[in-house]
């Protein structure tokens, strides 16, 4: 059986592609950098991280791209002996306008290179490129209009203004010929996500409805001709579970149709799974698979009936079964950055951090403070358990307390919990608890110890994670002592999707990790030894 999400943790809009017998999924990474997961498999069962394409300033540069900007639902795929990368890039999120511009990649194999993008249009995001089988290739976004009522995180129906197809001329770069609006969407509204699939001489249509919260849902119509009119499925919905709070897997929408070499086909999807008894998705919107069949009637529908996703999905014949994922140490010492690990925003990651300047460790040099916009000394992984333990050691020796470094549960500038090595003016050398508890208008900290506890000395410092479902418990401990606790247990739940502003103001997921910082321009280096991530 496949078991669901196949993706774990934060891997949202995935875009699947097959290759004869190899399967890859691109997903989404908003502020994160370098832009866009993509992942492998031969089964469907087991997957593995193996690029992030998106890689330097001429690709792809987010200084000053807000929270839950960034890269927003990429859309893979082959022709032509190339690997077709189609991303959007948001600027602007917030409010009646959004400034997302979209671009072309293409690569010999998926490992690269990668070329410098194209420019393709701004009227929308979520942009996809469909090649017909008659040569011709169609691009399609949705199109974002800002004269409607649509605000903000509480979007409303007209703002999405119906999907946009133009054809793309490969050899010069460019759109050309007519700009149609082919799909206004179901009176579900919110239509976004297009895909295209051609079977019969149908073109299907699946799209993403319902907004990225609870009523998401996955929409298919078709048409004969590729402009429509496009007639709706008679259940309207493929997948979702807006009808179903009970359900396992939430939020389910946005995926595309992949078809296996005998015809079997399969549906990806991003889902949620709040922790039980809240309505918080701290592993933020995962992918997950389900085993679709075509029904006499030419429409697709999932495999085992309904519209509600699967946990278990049967899985191609000869498929082996799902592995467990061990803990995971790095100690730093390859010469790069291991691919579990990402930081934020800018191009040049020589800024915050070396693997050379001492080696054996991760030295990030302190930059602009935590949930800086522009330049964060910050390198975390992704949270993909409810339950898990992380662990880390830091050598930092700060002269004021405008220097801080140390072990980072985090979103996003105003939903983290922050346990710090710093300095007291009074006490010298310290440890605090720094956390923003969701505050989003004004950032405001709160300190978990009324006073910060002082550690003295210049050693190594041990500083541990144990977070259980919406629990989080930070510790420490000096040298080979045994683990303190420290502070009280926090609120790990608050490190979510729903946390904060809600379910529809913010898109990523909750990363664990290492960070720095240095108010004072100093840019004070902090030296990390090692990293463990221990699923529990």
């Amino acid at each position: 059986m496949i078991r669901n999400p196949i993706l774990p943790g934060f891997n949202p809009d995935p875009s699947i592609c097959r290759v004869g017998g190899d399967f890859f999924i691109a997903t989404s990474t908003f502020e994160w950098y370098p832009g866009v997961q993509i992942h492998h498999s031969t089964d469907l069962v087991n997957w593995r991280l193996v690029t992030r394409p998106l890689t330097r300033a001429s690709q792809l540069d987010m200084r000053g791209n807000p929270d839950s900007g960034g890269i927003w639902a990429p859309c893979l795929s082959h022709a032509d002996g190339l690997f077709w990368l189609v991303y959007t890039d948001v600027k602007r999120l917030e409010g009646n306008f959004k400034d997302a511009h979209n671009y072309i990649v293409t690569a010999p194999s998926i490992e690269g290179p990668w070329s410098d993008p194209v420019y393709v249009n701004s009227s929308g995001f979520d942009p996809s490129l469909f090649h017909d089988d008659h040569g011709k290739k169609w691009f399609l976004n949705m199109q974002w209009c800002h004269v409607s009522n649509g605000v903000g995180g509480s979007p409303k129906h007209p703002s999405f203004d119906g999907i946009l197809m133009q054809e793309y001329h490969a050899e010069a770069g460019q759109l050309v010929g007519p700009i149609r609006n082919i799909f206004a969407g179901s009176p579900h509204g919110l239509v976004e996500g297009p895909h295209l699939f051609k079977r019969n001489g149908w073109y299907y249509l699946t799209t993403a409805e319902g907004g990225t919260g609870y009523d998401h849902a996955v929409t298919m119509a078709r048409s004969r001709d590729i402009a429509g009119p496009y007639e709706l499925h008679p259940d309207i919905h493929l997948i979702t579970a807006k009808d179903a709070p009970d359900a396992p897997l939430q939020r389910n929408g946005h995926g595309q149709i992949v078809e296996m070499a005998d015809g079997t086909v399969y549906h990806t999807h991003l889902c949620s799974r709040p922790l039980p008894g809240t309505r918080r998705s701290p592993l933020g919107r995962e992918t997950a698979i389900q085993k679709c069949v075509w029904g006499e009637d030419g429409w697709l529908r999932l495999v085992h009936g309904g519209l509600v996703p699967a946990l278990e999905v049967e899985a191609p014949a000869g498929a082996p079964t799902p592995v467990v994922r061990p803990a995971v140490r790095h100690d730093f010492d390859e010469p790069a950055l291991p691919l579990d690990f990402q930081w934020l925003r800018t191009p040049l990651p020589e800024r915050l951090f070396s693997l050379a300047e001492r080696p054996g460790h991760l030295r990030l040099f302190g930059r602009e403070s935590i949930g800086s916009w522009f330049e964060q000394a910050l390198v975390a992984r992704r949270q993909e358990d409810w339950d898990f333990d992380a662990e880390t050691a830091v050598a930092f020796a700060p002269e004021t307390y405008q220097q801080a470094a140390g072990l980072v549960h985090y979103y996003n500038r105003h939903k983290f919990h922050f346990l710090a090595v710093t300095f007291h003016p009074g006490k010298g050398r310290v440890l605090q608890i720094m956390s923003c508890l969701g505050d989003w208008q004004n950032g405001r900290l709160t300190f978990g110890l009324d006073e910060p506890l002082t550690i003295g000395g210049d050693g190594p410092v041990g500083l541990a994670a144990e977070v259980r479902g919406a629990a989080l418990r930070f510790r420490y401990r000096l040298g080979a002592a045994d683990w303190t606790d420290i502070g009280e247990v926090l609120d790990a739940s608050l490190i979510s999707d729903e946390g904060g502003r809600g379910e529809h103001a913010s898109f990523t997921g909750a990363f664990v990790g290492m960070a720095a910082f240095d108010t004072s321009g100093r840019a004070r280096p902090a030296d990390f030894d090692s990293f463990t991530y221990t699923p529990r």
